[in-house]
């Protein structure tokens, strides 16, 4: 890692906050998780995707997240007959990270979703981009973690989580 390296950090709300919620029974501290994925390089953009699930604090979130630096992108869970409901970002996480590779020299995803696995190769073999993945490695994808230039387990430190 160079301190000149342009950085491009994309982050699966929804992904992580169920993994800090089921393994620790916390939420995520994002001031600390973006001074990680950036470890002080120059940070081109920051992007949280998320679902608008109609939760009482969401807008106070998002307004929390654009102050430490984050642009988010939410759209709202779609909600089908019979009651299944679904809401995930993959494709437009995938296709950000595409159109900005060639403005960026890392891209850091922040996800454990197995699905992002065609996406890091694509990033690394046909865009030439190093890919860190940053993950709770215990609901990480272990091909998701190895087919990353480098991989940030948050179980290892635990400043990464909020109170409970």
């Amino acid at each position: 890692m160079q301190k000149e390296q342009r950085v491009g950090v994309f982050v699966d709300v929804q992904n992580l906050y169920y993994s800090a919620r089921n393994l620790y029974k916390s939420k995520i501290n994002f001031k600390e998780l973006l001074k990680e994925a950036v470890a002080g390089r120059k940070l081109i953009r920051a992007i949280a995707y998320s679902i608008r699930a109609g939760e009482k604090d969401e807008d106070s979130f998002y307004k929390a997240l654009e102050e430490i630096g984050f642009e988010v992108k939410a759209k709202q869970l779609q909600i089908f007959y019979g009651g299944n409901k679904k809401g995930d970002w993959d494709v437009g996480i995938a296709m950000d990270a595409i159109e900005l590779a060639h403005r960026l020299d890392t891209i850091v995803l922040i996800s454990g979703d197995g699905d992002f696995i065609p996406l890091v190769q694509h990033l690394r073999r046909a865009l030439g981009c190093r890919v860190e993945v940053v993950a709770f490695g215990k609901s990480c994808s272990s091909k998701l973690s190895e087919e990353a230039d480098r991989f940030v387990d948050l179980d290892q430190n635990k400043k990464y989580l909020l109170k409970k």
